[in-house]
């Protein structure tokens, strides 16, 4: 026999599933069936009884009241660089005393990842999914790209892959120091041995398209390199200026291109007539200061928005999705609810993902009880710890 799990209480579920009118498919006083790990049924609390009896084979239904709190989705953070070592706390300093942002400083990071064991960066990979976990985090994506060595590039996207299945290859993070007068050399290296190591723990290939990384040429070549290997595009695009990675992404038909802080007209009419999601990261430009991307400009031309955390040691050292939610409400144009569906089911159109980033029948059962009667409060009360309980295929975390 099946044991079950019934949610009561809800005062706001967000399933993510749309209905006329309501692409968040929010239903008010509900409840929520979990089943083996997925979501066997969602609706109003008055007829909960009904699905569970409809449900008899299910001899166990263990019964949960929370009390009046909104449920979401559990969060999707589709961008993060959580596997490297030290830390660039002095940099933040000094941008906030006016020195301004390059990608220099990841060069810092790769000398401190090369020099740490297996074991810290294990445990500090670890630490990181606790607090995402903590956070309402229950899908993630993590990056290579802080090793920038055949064999470290393979030993990141190895440990990554010990904690989710969406690990993406980011051998074009930044040229290493020891390439800087041969960068041929160094794309021979990517596109070629590198490649090879690391593909059979990677999902993705990613590139970081932009002045002082990598040129367009180059992003082309490392991009079909990468989908030649069976590994989809993603790309890091438009953050410090405006550039050609929105349209390279568009042409490789990437799954994502992620930053889109500065982008043209054109960049916007090429993203809308796509499946390309744009993948907005303001812990980024509350770390640089840089100017926040445009959501509303996105949402109004119908393109599809996703919110991640960017976690790296560099320009976004923050793991809080709520976070994210709050700044794209406050600094982006976004409502409460495009905010949250941007953080769940954005997040999960930028992996290609249909099992996660909603709460429909089927869906796996990662959710989130808001210590909060409505999503509007991830908001509404930032820098609030609201995430009161997290669960991952069913169980709590």
């Amino acid at each position: 026999m099946t044991a079950a799990l019934l949610l009561t209480g809800i005062a706001e579920l967000t399933t993510n599933t749309p209905a006329p009118g309501d692409p968040t498919g929010t239903i008010t006083d509900a409840a929520l069936l979990l089943v083996d790990g997925v979501v066997a049924w969602a609706g109003p609390e008055g007829d909960a009884d009904a699905a569970v009896a409809a449900r008899a084979a299910f001899a166990d239904t263990t019964v949960h009241d929370v009390g009046g709190r909104a449920v979401i989705p559990g969060f999707v953070d589709a961008h993060t660089h959580l596997v490297f070592g030290g830390d660039r706390a002095d940099e933040f300093e000094a941008r906030m005393s006016g020195t301004p942002y390059t990608a220099g400083g990841i060069r810092r990071t790769v000398a401190a990842t090369r020099a740490a064991t297996e074991d810290e960066l294990r445990a500090r990979l670890a630490g990181f999914v606790a607090e995402l976990h903590r956070q309402g985090t229950t899908t993630f994506e993590v990056k290579t790209g802080y090793d920038l060595t055949v064999d470290g590039e393979a030993r990141l996207a190895r440990l990554a892959a010990e904690v989710t299945g969406e690990v993406t290859f980011l051998g074009a993070h930044v040229v290493p120091a020891e390439f800087t007068g041969d960068r041929e050399a160094y794309l021979d290296l990517v596109c070629g041995p590198m490649l090879d190591a690391v593909r059979p723990h990677a999902r993705w290939i990613d590139v970081f398209c932009e002045e002082g990384a990598f040129t367009p040429e180059e992003t082309r070549r490392i991009l079909r390199a990468g989908t030649a290997a069976g590994l989809p595009a993603r790309l890091h695009g438009n953050q410090l200026g405006y550039g050609a990675g929105v349209r390279l992404a568009v042409e490789a038909g990437a799954a994502s291109v992620d930053h889109c802080t500065y982008l043209s007209d054109d960049d916007v009419a090429a993203l809308a007539g796509s499946e390309v999601v744009a993948t907005l990261l303001p812990g980024v430009e509350f770390s640089t200061r840089h100017p926040y991307p445009d959501a509303r400009r996105l949402l109004d031309a119908g393109v599809t928005v996703a919110l991640a955390s960017d976690c790296n040691p560099g320009t976004s050292f923050t793991s809080s999705m709520p976070l994210m939610i709050a700044l794209a409400v406050r600094e982006m144009g976004m409502t409460p609810a495009e905010a949250v569906h941007a953080a769940t089911a954005g997040g999960a159109r930028a992996l290609r993902r249909s099992d996660v980033g909603h709460l429909g029948a089927g869906a796996r059962a990662d959710l989130v009880v808001l210590d909060a009667p409505t999503r509007v409060h991830l908001a509404y009360r930032p820098g609030v710890p609201l995430v009161r309980e997290v669960y991952v295929a069913g169980a709590p975390v």
